[in-house]
């Protein structure tokens, strides 16, 4: 009896690695978001990634795009610390485009910092700084500093996924 015990101690000890390996391997969804490529494989500053939101649009590093409803066109209604909150998503020479997102939506538009700043179907783009990995959506219908964020998609029209509470993150 007491050798069929050790037996079963040292197969469960032994099987308790594979078991740990299997179980990192399964990993989340939002963690197997790959930064996006273009047709020919460079990195892209715009992308698409398909979410628990449906396909989405993410940055080079596949970070969730935000538009902020209280925009007006292309101009930015978000400066200061709501710019801190809400990075945009600043140009620099130009944009590429990754699979599944339209070039012909793509431009950028002036802050009035006097930095450039990209937008996608005439919406400034920003990220969220409570969006810690790929795959995070922490700002999807999140109201704050005056308007309601919304992840956008590929046609580049706002998604429109479960509400989160107003000022979650106290602003």
């Amino acid at each position: 009896m007491i050798r069929n015990r050790s037996r079963t101690l040292l197969a469960s000890v032994a099987a308790l690695p594979l078991v740990a390996l299997a179980v990192a391997g399964c990993g989340s969804a939002s963690g197997s978001v790959s930064p996006p490529t273009t047709k020919d494989g460079r990195a892209a500053t715009i992308g698409v990634a398909n979410e628990s939101l449906g396909k989405i649009l993410v940055n080079s590093r596949g970070r969730t795009l935000y538009l902020f409803q209280k925009d007006s066109g292309t101009t930015s209604e978000c400066t200061g610390v709501c710019a801190a909150n809400w990075p945009p998503l600043r140009a620099s020479g130009s944009p590429a485009i990754g699979s599944g997102a339209n070039a012909s939506l793509l431009a950028s538009a002036m802050r009035s910092d006097g930095s450039r700043q990209i937008t996608y179907n005439n919406h400034p783009l920003y990220t969220f700084v409570k969006d810690t990995k790929a795959g995070d959506t922490n700002g999807e219908g999140l109201t704050a500093f005056g308007g309601t964020w919304y992840a956008i998609s590929p046609a580049g029209n706002q998604v429109v996924g479960q509400p989160a509470s107003s000022g979650r993150y106290g602003y």
